[in-house]
């Protein structure tokens, strides 16, 4: 049986620029840990939504890992509203739902 990653570890990949061979449900369990919550999808096609976040997120699974741009786009969101996993504090200091 494989142990699931903890959700820094995808985290720490992807801030290191490292978007490609992210496994998707890694990247479900970070967005999750990020404080988003899941509103749409089943399978390999999920759809997020965050609090104070005006964006949708959209993650889909190609051959098991997440695509590079929707990786990418998580990447961007991460850095913009300084999200941290468990809900962390954004760039305002409030903490985000």
């Amino acid at each position: 049986m494989v142990t699931p990653m903890r959700p820094d570890r995808p985290l720490e990949k992807i801030l290191r620029g490292n978007l490609a061979n992210v496994d998707f449900n890694d990247l479900i369990r970070l967005t999750t840990a990020l404080g988003f919550r899941e509103v749409r999808g089943r399978g390999n096609h999920r759809v997020f939504v965050r609090e104070g976040v005006s964006e949708l997120v959209n993650v889909q699974s190609e051959d098991g890992d997440a695509k590079i741009y929707q990786v990418r786009q998580i990447a961007n969101l991460i850095r913009r509203y300084s999200f941290k996993t468990g809900g962390g504090m954004n760039r305002d200091g409030k903490h985000g739902e």
